[in-house]
């Protein structure tokens, strides 16, 4: 599967619309890929808490709708990275989106770990309560089983576990991790892949979001817990051709799924 990994840049002067359809503009360059990411919560600012209910959407929202028509258009799947979603209810999320090659709306995914720590999102957020896996289309009418998650769940092994024990071969991580911490998104990226002997494509964001600057580092990760790919700290486009057979291929050479007793 060739895998288009948007590390996309934040610009504090740029408006909400400017960047939508920069981003757009970026999704459409991708043709002849069968899965385009984009980072977690571009469209809004991950750390532009006071802004999220004001830019908050629904799922037929400007930000899904508008990258719906450019899946349809290039023709491959798209993870929409994620936005601050308003259900039925009034309440907010922090939910991945999945678009399918015709535009369609393949999966949801609301994040379940919410990130407290000198954060808001405990605060203004409504954590996910379900597991989200995916039989990710490929154009050769093929399928991958994909586990979603996103940033800060990366830290949480139960959920990646629970997901490989429901079939996942591939995770999908959508991220606006800072540079602080990039140090750990990389280790934990390629724990994460190395214990479930799953293939990880990490996508984070660039740029500087408020005052937080932006680690970038987006990768892709084997069933060994190596990278493939990656990329610097700048925007950028990780284009990779992505052999899943190699994760069944390290799963037979080293049984350790099998060899699990607790």
């Amino acid at each position: 599967m060739r895998v288009a990994a948007i590390q996309f840049a934040y610009d504090n002067d740029e408006g909400v619309q400017a960047r939508l359809q920069r981003a757009l503009s970026v999704v459409a360059q991708q043709r002849g890929a069968d899965l385009v990411v984009l980072p977690e919560l571009w469209s809004v600012g991950a750390y532009r808490t006071s802004a999220w209910t004001a830019r908050a959407e629904t799922l037929a929202g400007p930000t899904v709708t508008a990258l719906a028509q450019v899946a349809s258009q290039i023709g491959a799947v798209v993870h929409a990275g994620s936005i601050i979603e308003r259900d039925e209810s009034g309440a907010l999320h922090n939910t991945a989106v999945l678009l399918g090659p015709d535009g369609s709306l393949l999966a949801t995914y609301r994040k379940i770990h919410r990130f407290a720590a000198g954060g808001r999102e405990g605060e203004l957020l409504e954590p996910g309560t379900e597991v989200a896996m995916i039989h990710l289309p490929l154009r050769d009418g093929s399928s991958i089983r994909t586990g979603l998650s996103t940033c800060y769940d990366l830290r949480f092994p139960e959920l990646y576990r629970l997901q490989v024990q429901r079939g996942a071969e591939l995770f999908i991580v959508p991220a606006s991790w800072p540079t602080p911490r990039a140090d750990a998104w990389e280790v934990l990226m390629r724990a994460r892949a190395l214990e479930n002997q799953c293939a990880l494509i990490g996508v984070n964001a660039a740029g500087v979001d408020g005052k937080t600057a932006m680690a970038g580092r987006s990768a892709i990760i084997d069933a060994w817990g190596r990278p493939l790919a990656e990329l610097g700290q700048a925007e950028d486009v990780l284009d990779y051709e992505l052999n899943i057979g190699d994760v069944h291929q390290a799963r037979e050479a080293l049984p350790v799924l099998r060899d699990r007793v607790l």
